[in-house]
């Protein structure tokens, strides 16, 4: 696997470089600090995934998901998984607004469990997605959502399926953490997608529509509606 680094931190990028070495079958062809340098080393390089952190030089304001918008455009084959040390949950509907596949949102404290780190990289490039754990559980924790919210329709087990398919998480993960069957998980599937009012001809994938509601709806402000 093929890997970009874009990290203009010299700490973090050295450690996050030394981490990502010690894995065999991954290969960091090149680092970048700041967006024209990310942009010059995609072009040249053509990874399977770009690594970023979210700010860097010239603006430090949101460079790294302005690149992976311009890679969905440009380089669609290109994985992204951003780093970032604010759970700011409207980045994460700002990384996934074009769809969510190919795209993981990660926190920056998660580079220290490096297997974490690996296994949403391998995740991205193979097409899936990752949207951190805190992020999601942050929204969770807040029990707050919109008046008259589309999440109010679901039951506390719909709920909690939802939560975890914005993780990421398969039907299988899901069946597993839960202890129940996979058939059990594709009918909470099929029944939060009725209830979201989520045409089966969704110009985005239900299931990403669905994740996007969730993180839009729970207690986020000026986040995005799914597309119909």
């Amino acid at each position: 696997m093929r890997v970009v680094l874009a990290e203009d931190g010299d700490l973090l990028r050295a450690g996050v470089l030394a981490l990502l070495e010690a894995y065999d079958d991954i290969d960091v062809v090149a680092t970048a600090t700041s967006l024209p340098e990310l942009v010059s080393a995609v072009d040249e390089h053509r990874p399977d995934v770009l690594l970023t952190d979210i700010r860097m030089p010239p603006d430090f304001t949101d460079e790294g998901i302005r690149a992976a918008g311009e890679l969905r455009r440009t380089h669609p084959d290109i994985g992204v998984v951003a780093l970032t040390q604010y759970s700011d949950v409207e980045y994460a509907l700002d990384l996934v607004r074009d769809g969510s596949d190919g795209r993981g949102y990660l926190l920056k404290e998660r580079v220290a469990d490096v297997d974490e780190l690996v296994a949403a990289l391998r995740t991205v490039a193979g097409g899936g997605s990752v949207i951190d754990q805190i992020v999601v559980d942050a929204l969770m924790a807040t029990g707050t959502r919109r008046h008259d919210s589309l999440l109010d329709r679901l039951t506390p087990r719909e709920l909690e399926v939802l939560a975890m398919v914005a993780r990421g998480m398969t039907n299988a993960a899901i069946a597993a953490e839960l202890v129940i069957t996979d058939r059990a998980v594709e009918k909470h599937i099929n029944s939060i997608l009725t209830k979201l009012d989520l045409p089966s001809d969704a110009p985005v994938h239900r299931r990403v529509a669905a994740t996007l509601v969730f993180l839009s709806e729970a207690g986020v402000g000026g986040g995005v509606a799914p597309r119909r």
